[in-house]
């Protein structure tokens, strides 16, 4: 019997051209573009894998790497989602001049970040920015399977009305009780009350959002900064990282084996620091994964303290000299790191510290 839909049974190939049929504004600077084979082709790709696009700009043809938002259970077409930063060239091009009937070179697909090499019974997406386009293709292609999944999805955004895909990430969640979604903002709309998680994620967070953190297998993207956060914040916590997945949306690799090795300081127990308290002129030998608070404690000097979490921020002291180790949840201001100060309770020494108790 003949497929009604492709009749030729060809998928697409990089040799033929893509050609936009829509353009859809997603935010402001974003946008999805979609595309189909001339010739009626299928897409066959993996969800998670990107396209390279070649882009007439003026002064010369530019490639960009885009991941594919669509999913590979439908087919038809291919879609990706581009938002423009301030100092975009192919991206603004695409927004100031990629209309539908316009015809693009384009290679792929390709790339590893996918969850269907790492088959799991729960997964956890933490995105933010951008970065969501691969989790939307992969919760796309679970949702499409007709059986309930079981994903925790976190996006982090600068306001909720920044939030790519919310409408059909939650009409998606609304008729399939497995997607579990979570938004995370730096700060409310105006006009808009917000009662979601506010601030920047942290161990606290992803513990209340997804309790059995433990059990998942987790997919990670968006800006370098905010994925080594997400990093820190698993590792304190005891996950284990060969579970852990990640890719920097502005620069998707190709394979596993060109991306860039993560150099992650991760306290070892079985290596030693020191820690000098200035002021009381003590000086205590010590474990990487001790922290500054305890080390203190056993020395017989008085730190202030609280929640011993990061989050009160009580246990603030200045650090003169050193580098340590710290995963706070939001009790310590940027500010105050970049002038010094450190978090003792979540403070691990790396080397030899100094620090004015």
């Amino acid at each position: 019997m003949k497929d009604i839909i492709n009749p030729a049974g060809v998928f697409w190939q990089s040799d033929e051209p893509l050609e936009c049929v829509s353009v859809i504004p997603e935010l402001a600077n974003t946008a999805t573009f979609t595309f189909r084979a001339p010739s009626g082709a299928l897409f066959d790709f993996r969800p998670g894998q990107f396209l390279t696009l070649e882009l007439p700009v003026p002064g010369g043809t530019v490639h960009r790497t885009y991941t594919i938002s669509s999913s590979p259970s439908r087919p038809r077409s291919i879609s990706v989602t581009v938002k423009a930063q301030a100092d975009s060239i192919g991206t603004r091009w695409m927004l100031d001049h990629l209309v539908p009937g316009t015809q693009l070179k384009a290679t792929g697909p390709a790339g590893w970040f996918t969850h269907t090499d790492f088959p799991a019974d729960k997964y956890l997406f933490i995105s933010a920015g951008s970065g969501i386009t691969p989790m939307m293709s992969m919760t796309t292609w679970m949702f499409d399977l007709g059986t309930e999944p079981d994903i925790v999805f976190v996006n982090c955004a600068r306001r909720p009305s920044e939030i790519i895909f919310r409408q059909r990430l939650e009409h998606m969640a609304s008729r399939v009780p497995g997607i579990d979604l979570h938004w995370i903002v730096e700060s409310a709309d105006r006009y808009a009350p917000w009662t979601g998680y506010r601030g920047q994620i942290n161990q606290l967070m992803l513990g209340l959002m997804a309790p059995d953190y433990l059990e998942r297998e987790v997919f990670c993207c968006g800006p370098a900064p905010f994925m080594q956060a997400v990093r820190e914040a698993l590792q304190g916590l005891g996950y284990d990282m060969d579970r852990y997945h990640q890719e920097d949306f502005q620069a998707p690799t190709p394979n596993e084996a060109e991306a860039p090795a993560l150099d992650d300081i991760v306290p070892d127990e079985d290596t030693s620091a020191e820690i000098t308290f200035a002021t009381s002129g003590v000086t205590a030998k010590v474990a990487q994964t001790d922290t500054v608070l305890a080390a203190a404690k056993a020395s017989g000097l008085n730190i202030p303290s609280g929640c011993t979490f990061g989050i009160c921020g009580t246990c603030k002291i200045r650090k003169t000299e050193g580098e340590v180790h710290m995963v706070h949840n939001g009790g310590i201001s940027e500010d105050d790191i970049a002038d010094g100060y450190i978090l003792a309770c979540c403070s691990n020494p790396i080397g030899k510290v100094v620090v004015e108790v």
